[in-house]
């Protein structure tokens, strides 16, 4: 008997792979991607490069406003005593396009940008 169209329960929703793959490079997997943080934010008076790594670490305010596909791939949060956003963006491993697949992580290169809200 052939099984059709149907996926067995072992198989990860492609989001949850992407989100999987996204939360390792936020918490801090150098081998997931790069970490980008824009002058902006590098120039608040008391920035702490490990305040911030422990913070996205530990980022868990994941909703449907801003998280809406369900990849972790968007989050704000206040630091320093500013709001921030980190956004992760994929890139295939030429870093000149787009990934054709993020829940690929073979064939992609995912770059998390930190910046001050207005910076946006």
């Amino acid at each position: 008997m052939t099984n059709h169209g149907t996926t067995t329960c072992t198989e990860v929703p492609r989001a949850e792979q992407i989100a999987r793959l996204n939360d390792q490079l936020r918490r801090g997997d150098s081998n997931s991607g790069t970490v980008l943080i824009t002058q902006g934010v590098q120039r608040i008076t008391g920035f702490d490069a490990g305040a911030l790594a422990e913070a996205l670490a530990n980022y868990s305010d994941f909703d449907p406003d801003n998280d809406p596909h369900g990849e972790r791939d968007f989050g704000d949060l206040t630091l320093f005593g500013h709001n921030l956003l980190f956004k992760i963006d994929y890139f295939d491993r030429s870093m000149e396009f787009g990934s054709d697949d993020p829940a690929d992580e073979e064939a992609t290169c995912r770059v998390l940008t930190v910046l001050l809200a207005s910076e946006w």
